[in-house]
């Protein structure tokens, strides 16, 4: 990899929420914090995880910043409200802190670490505001462990999302993301609603809608490396519900 893709001087923070995910941390961060980006931040969002998660985090972070140089920091939150207000706080302090772009990735190895110096290149290449880590472009695709029913579900919700919000992000409930600052903040991100999954949706609507573009690059997205899913029926029926939402507020403007 050449000077040049390494993107000297451009920060980039990844935001990880974490909730009980002490098994993936570890191997998470050393994957991430070995890219070869210069300006790269790992920023851990922990909703005070009983199973140390937030622990591991300060270790991680006192070892990853041990030559000076602050590359990993951990945001303690005191309750789990929801995966989307996570990320609204991770997202918020990273702003704040000078990112200029800022990337969502989920901590259980289900997102492919080497996908992001191709995102961040395609963001700084074509000056888009969006770039997403699609399953479903072509060169998209999704683990064979993935029964049959998730699958069905998962193509659903994106297709059924996409039909009521009028939209062409083709995997609009993508949770790898890349965004640049200025996406988020003509956004603001403290009007967001969505508490859950449904987060991802609300998100990249109100981008779109507030006039950036959006481009798309095929993942593989891989099983969960350990632990369980944080999927519940009310994060689902939320999925169902906020679409509808977005769509009537948009018709009233």
């Amino acid at each position: 990899m050449t000077d040049h893709d390494r993107h000297p001087g451009v920060p980039v923070t990844i935001v990880m929420p974490t909730y009980n995910e002490a098994a993936n941390l570890p191997r998470m961060a050393e994957l991430v914090l070995g890219l070869p980006l210069d300006g790269l931040h790992l920023k851990i969002v922990d909703d005070s995880s009983p199973d140390g998660t937030g622990r591991i985090a300060e270790e991680l972070a006192e070892k990853y910043n041990a030559d000076g140089v602050r590359r990993m920091s951990v945001l303690h939150r005191t309750e789990k409200d929801g995966l989307g207000r996570a990320y609204v706080a991770g997202m918020s302090a990273a702003l704040a802190e000078g990112a200029a772009y800022v990337v969502q990735m989920d901590a259980d190895g289900s997102h492919p670490v080497e996908a992001v110096p191709r995102m961040l290149g395609t963001a700084v290449a074509s000056g888009v505001g969006l770039v997403v880590g699609s399953r479903y472009v072509e060169g998209g695709s999704l683990d064979e462990e993935w029964g049959r029913h998730r699958v069905l579900l998962s193509r659903f919700a994106n297709r059924y999302a996409r039909t009521v919000l009028g939209t062409k992000i083709r995997d609009i409930t993508a949770g790898f993301n890349l965004w640049s600052a200025q996406t988020l903040r003509d956004v603001d991100l403290a009007t967001l609603d969505s508490a859950g999954y449904s987060f991802q949706v609300e998100l990249k609507f109100k981008a779109v809608r507030a006039g950036h573009s959006a481009v798309e690059i095929p993942i593989r997205f891989e099983e969960r490396t350990e632990g369980v899913s944080k999927m519940n029926f009310s994060t689902q029926l939320e999925s169902a519900v906020v679409p509808l939402r977005l769509r009537l507020r948009h018709r009233r403007g």
